[in-house]
């Protein structure tokens, strides 16, 4: 039951950021301190990261894997903890060397304008699809709240993200991931210890998982047969299958190491070994969040159920077991967790702060996406006008295509409200990485390999190709389709001598 002080904590939490991301922009001037920045330091770097990674699917996302999944669910906080581990060391000196301000400029100066066009519009579609899961999530978390319907908790959503960044860029992004860095870790590190305490330890966690399936009604709607199989399904990090759980890891660092937002964070830094640094302590951060996200999960699985399982236990004639609570769905464990496990005080700050690290992540890839549609896709289009000058600023028209962006974000979220969150993310991390990663990769580490011609052929096909083995539930994941068919494509136009 959400009372009023819950209210309150979500309330002045939101507040919080918001006046600390109004604060920043004050300090805004022009569009490079609005997109880059260029003076953080290692904290704010971190603090941006993470603000971006640790959105729902970090937090609310992984505990609903842990409750179906158990500790196979850590591979997604850890796979963003690798990706920005590879990104501060393999990436940030490249990338700040190249002098360029967003990674499709990086492909540009190798392949052409061409190239870039095309990688940038293909680019955007990830991207927008990640934006529109996060109002997606954002509505969720808004209408379980407040009690509004989807249309409006999903407009509250998209405006409040919209607010995040808009007067405040990259800079509202690193001040505000502090503070989210501070409110996450406190909730995570609270729930961790809840759940170790009331549960009893490990024993504990497996116990009430054991005990929960002594059903077999609940325990055949899960697919689970004997102690072996609920023992492998909760315990063992490869319960999915290891090409599935390794799969979606790798999926995570390859979203991460070719997202513009990420890539705007290392650029931020007043210099590369800031920027390195502020990448390595996001890596060590994120798995901890994931680590706490997925004992909740767990405890959750051990002491409720879903209306459908309530449902099947009435159909079989079953009475719900004694001491078991009901929610809504597998999604519902952390916040229910919230409400009916911690105090009042506590759950409404926990609230605020998953709020706000959806809304944050949210906020970064809207920031990202409008630097690329307003320096690629309409700088490109000027130049091929020969027009030299805009009637609107650089920076007033990031600022116009963020308010145009979650526009169509929250029209999409309305028009999807029914579509796994989960499934729009992995399908925004694999368009992204199948877009660009290779050809990135290629500019950076071997110029002048390559024909400009197959590197823009590999792109659309590419994602093509990816489409397609979604499409048809080929085995394994559908990215790898894609970047085969990019790698095919590129190597043929391999020239011996740069």
């Amino acid at each position: 039951m959400v009372s009023t002080i819950h209210l309150i904590g979500v309330m002045l939490t939101v507040a919080l950021l918001l006046t600390v991301s109004w604060l920043s922009g004050r300090k805004v001037k022009d569009a490079h301190s609005f997109t880059t920045g260029g003076t953080s330091g290692s904290w704010m770097v971190c603090g941006a990261l993470l603000g971006t990674l640790a959105g729902g699917q970090s937090t609310i996302g992984t505990a609903q894997l842990a409750f179906c999944y158990g500790v196979s669910a850590w591979w997604f906080t850890i796979g963003a903890g690798l990706g920005s581990l590879v990104l501060g060391l393999l990436y940030a000196g490249p990338l700040r060397r190249s002098g360029c301000s967003t990674l499709l400029e990086v492909v540009s100066r190798e392949y052409g304008h061409k190239a870039e066009t095309v990688g940038s519009l293909l680019f955007l579609i990830g991207i927008f699809i990640s934006i529109m899961s996060q109002v997606l999530s954002s509505s969720a978390m808004i209408g379980s709240l407040f009690g509004i319907s989807t249309v409006w908790a999903s407009l509250a959503g998209a405006v409040l993200i919209m607010l995040l960044v808009l007067f405040g860029g990259i800079r509202s992004a690193g001040v505000g991931g502090i503070i989210k860095l501070i409110l996450l870790y406190l909730s995570s590190v609270a729930a961790g210890a809840v759940v170790w305490h009331i549960a009893g330890g490990l024993t504990g966690l497996r116990d009430g998982v054991d005990t929960i399936y002594q059903s077999p009604t609940l325990a055949s709607m899960n697919g689970l047969t004997d102690a072996e199989s609920i023992h492998h399904r909760y315990g063992s990090p490869f319960a999915r299958g290891v090409f599935k759980d390794l799969g979606g890891c790798l999926s995570l660092v390859l979203g991460v190491v070719c997202t513009q937002s990420y890539a705007q964070c290392i650029w931020s830094a007043a210099s590369t070994p800031k920027a390195r640094r502020g990448a390595l302590l996001c890596s060590l951060f994120m798995p901890i969040i994931g680590a706490a996200c997925t004992l909740v999960g767990i405890y959750m699985r051990g002491h409720y159920v879903t209306l459908d399982e309530l449902h099947g236990l009435e159909s079989a004639g079953e009475a719900l077991p004694a001491g078991l609570g009901v929610i809504e769905n597998s999604a519902q464990a952390f916040p229910a967790f919230i409400l009916k496990h911690l105090p009042a005080w506590l759950g409404g700050l926990m609230l605020g702060t998953m709020l706000i690290n959806i809304l944050g992540c949210g906020s970064g890839l809207s920031l990202g996406a409008a630097t690329i549609l307003v320096r690629d896709v309409y700088g490109n289009f000027k130049r091929r006008m020969g027009m030299t000058s805009s009637p609107l600023s650089q920076l007033a028209q990031t600022r116009l295509s963020i308010v145009g962006i979650l526009a169509l974000a929250f029209a999409a979220a309305i028009t999807f409200h029914g579509t796994f969150i989960n499934d729009l993310g992995f399908l925004s991390l694999g368009l992204r990485a199948v877009a660009i990663l290779l050809p990135l990769c290629f500019a950076l580490w071997m110029p002048g390999r390559f024909k400009s011609s197959r590197v823009l052929l590999s792109m659309p096909v590419g994602v093509a190709a990816m489409l397609a083995a979604n499409f048809a539930s080929l085995p394994g994941d559908a990215v790898y389709y894609g970047l085969g068919a990019v790698l095919l494509i590129i190597l043929t136009g391999y020239k011996r001598t740069a």
